[in-house]
């Protein structure tokens, strides 16, 4: 079992390697959590996934390397890291729009969720 799994992730990893020429940037993530609210449509549902997925993805990360800078919220974690990021790029979205999706989630939970 586990070497069908290192095989499947190989595959994905081999494909995605040439399908992404460009990184998953702090635009690309501000879209998807932007039309999770602005479209009623099954894309707002599919963005909403794609944003709050991708987010939880993260936080939980964070949470397996024993990370203890960040504290997100016990309670609605995932909309509320969702606005947060939002604001957070929007905030100065010149400079942070082109930021990889990873280091912006990042700036926006040491931002607004840190830890005391």
């Amino acid at each position: 079992m586990r070497s069908i799994l290192f095989a499947a992730l190989g595959a994905c990893l081999l494909a995605g390697s040439a399908i992404a020429a460009t990184p998953y940037s702090a635009s690309n993530l501000l879209i998807a959590c932007t039309n999770a609210d602005n479209d009623a449509r099954e894309v707002g549902t599919i963005s909403e996934l794609e944003c709050e997925q991708y987010i939880m993805g993260f936080i939980h990360a964070l949470e397996e390397t024993g990370d203890t800078t960040v504290c997100p919220p016990e309670r609605n974690t995932a909309d509320e890291a969702r606005w947060a990021y939002m604001r957070w790029v929007h905030q100065d979205y010149g400079n942070r729009k082109d930021m990889a999706a990873g280091a912006a989630l990042m700036g926006t939970l040491l931002d607004n969720f840190a830890c005391n």
